[in-house]
């Protein structure tokens, strides 16, 4: 059987180089020599499908993670939807949803994330993250530091705010006596990204392969297995 338009296209030597962001402990765990976790699970999946060999490349944020795709240095990525990422990618159907959260220190006077955008408030951020993106386009009034690591610059710098993804900020809080603020300040929807360059049609069966993994179980089964809690979104969500 000759390859699909998706397998020559992705992967004309056979192997499908994916690129995978160690940053995010709910959808990777384990090392950079054995990653396992849901964003494994789906590279092999579709690797499989596909008819070719899978190469993980694992890196260490999302910034590199999506450099590696507008570079042509992978061929398959997983990444936060985000509109300042679509110049260089393009996104599937969110396979997963999480949440982004802020906490404080037990003095702060802060007790809702609706709170946190004010004259003088900092927020530490992992520079080029999803809810980086994402604050930086909608805060109108906080300032956001950067660091290679949100929890560094927030203690380092005596910041008021560390901003980041539930799971991890919650074991971070739990440690280090903070307070997670409620509710929520941002959904986010991770999707299989692609360099922007590919075509339509190997877009679309990318597209397809992802949504029947979310509708078979397949990427619940994943994050049970890896003793994650995740929204999975339904049919096209």
């Amino acid at each position: 059987m000759s390859p699909s338009p998706a397998a020559r296209e992705l992967a004309p030597s056979g192997v499908l180089p994916v690129i995978l962001n160690l940053g995010n402990p709910v959808l990777v765990q384990g090392t950079s020599d054995a990653p396992t976790g849901v964003t494994v699970d789906i590279a092999h999946e579709v690797a499989r499908r596909l008819g070719v060999e899978v190469e993980l490349l694992p890196v260490a944020a999302a910034r590199e993670a999506y450099a590696a795709l507008v570079e042509g240095r992978a061929a398959l990525g997983f990444l936060a939807v985000e509109p300042a990422r679509e110049e260089g990618v393009r996104f599937t159907v969110p396979y997963v949803q999480i949440e982004g959260v802020h906490a404080v220190r037990p003095d702060a006077p802060l007790t809702s994330s609706a709170e946190v955008d004010v004259a003088g408030t900092t927020i530490g951020v992992r520079r080029g993250s999803a809810y980086d993106l994402y604050l930086t386009r909608t805060l109108t009034a906080a300032t956001i530091v950067r660091g290679d690591e949100a929890h560094e610059v927030f203690e380092e710098q005596g910041l008021d705010v560390l901003a980041g993804v539930r799971q991890p900020v919650e074991a971070y809080a739990a440690e280090h006596g903070l307070r997670v603020l409620e509710p929520a300040f941002q959904q986010i929807s991770q999707a299989v990204a692609l360099p922007r360059a590919v075509s339509d049609a190997t877009a679309a069966e990318v597209d397809a392969v992802v949504a029947e993994l979310k509708a078979s179980g397949f990427v619940a089964e994943s994050l049970e297995r890896a003793g994650q809690v995740a929204t999975v979104p339904d049919a096209r969500g």
